[in-house]
């Protein structure tokens, strides 16, 4: 099929064509900010997602090769995977396992189809989120921070388990700095951003913590962080959940689809796991190994959580912010790697 490469395979890009009915509208997946997304077939069956690098991604080849080639490295049940890539001439393809049930969004945020997602399935999904994090943040060969954890990039297989997907394109940060890494170029999607990264670019491990939890809160709500007028007194829906916990009213955000229900107990610790995820300094946050332990157990006193980030931003801080921060705001995640 393919040249071995490093574990993975490089394809020729005659192969992609046939796959991908030389990239039909039809097979046309999606558009992110890198290129489109198609699906493709190859002769013997196997599906796949092919990736297709527009010219203006400012990939070199060589550091396109170099990164593919770190990314084959990290396996795991949860992290989609990479198959391989195609280079020739302008072409810089990215070629992934193929998942029939598309993203997070299609379901949690969908009137319908947030029925297919009973409590069990989305409890499921966020510790399967989880434990994907953890291996990019402890146990990968790199230390890998994500910068754009969202519902839509969550992509679900044929029995609902989630993978993080979209890791083709990573940075690497020869350096042990645990603490995290300053950029200028500010990328991933506003509302899932914790705020030392979007205002000052200060990217560490807490950055996808606090996205976690925002993700976790949308999973148990049903609703989109950024709703509008549904949250009262508050722009967003991090506020609004922390008022109606610290007021024991948190059921109230519960999504309606999965009441009455038996499970409360695990919501709640869902809830509060998310909160403290989202604490407006760093230090607050807990490491995704302490997520994972509170998650996975029913007898660990979970801390209080203080008052999330983002709390006192009125409509018009939040207008004013999104308008003056430089932020690529699109739907392919940048990651950045920190070798260990």
């Amino acid at each position: 099929m393919g040249a071995e490469f490093s574990d993975f395979l490089v394809f020729n890009f005659h192969q992609i064509l046939q796959a991908t009915s030389n990239f039909s509208e039809q097979n046309k997946l999606g558009e992110g900010g890198f290129g489109p997304v198609y699906k493709g077939q190859f002769p013997e069956g196997m599906e796949i997602a092919v990736k297709r690098l527009a010219s203006h991604s400012g990939q070199g080849l060589i550091e396109f090769k170099n990164e593919v080639e770190v990314i084959a490295k990290l396996q795991h049940r949860n992290l989609v995977r990479l198959l391989g890539c195609c280079t020739q001439g302008e072409e810089k393809i990215l070629v992934y396992e193929y998942l029939p049930n598309k993203s997070l969004d299609f379901f949690i945020f969908d009137e319908n189809r947030k029925y297919l997602l009973d409590w069990n399935k989305r409890l499921a999904i966020i510790e399967g989120i989880a434990e994907g994090l953890l291996y990019l943040h402890k146990h990968s060969r790199l230390r890998v921070i994500h910068r754009d954890l969202k519902p839509g990039n969550i992509l679900l297989d044929s029995e609902m388990n989630p993978k993080i997907s979209d890791f083709g394109l990573a940075k690497i940060f020869n350096s042990n700095n645990n603490e995290g890494n300053t950029t200028r170029r500010v990328v991933g999607t506003y509302g899932y951003m914790a705020p030392e990264y979007a205002y000052q670019g200060l990217c560490s491990l807490k950055s996808d913590v606090f996205s976690f939890g925002v993700l976790t809160l949308e999973i148990v709500s049903g609703k989109k962080n950024s709703g509008g007028n549904q949250y009262g007194d508050f722009i967003n829906l991090l506020g609004y959940a922390w008022k109606l916990f610290e007021e024991g009213r948190w059921i109230e955000l519960v999504d309606t689809s999965l009441l009455p229900s038996c499970h409360c107990t695990e919501m709640m610790r869902c809830i509060n796991v998310a909160l403290l995820c989202l604490q407006e300094k760093a230090s607050d946050r807990p490491t995704m190994p302490d997520v994972v332990a509170m998650l996975g157990s029913r007898t660990m006193i979970l801390r209080e959580p203080k008052h999330p980030a983002y709390f006192n931003l009125n409509v018009q801080d939040e207008e004013e912010s999104a308008n003056t921060k430089s932020c690529s705001v699109n739907n392919v995640t940048i990651s950045i790697i920190t070798a260990r």
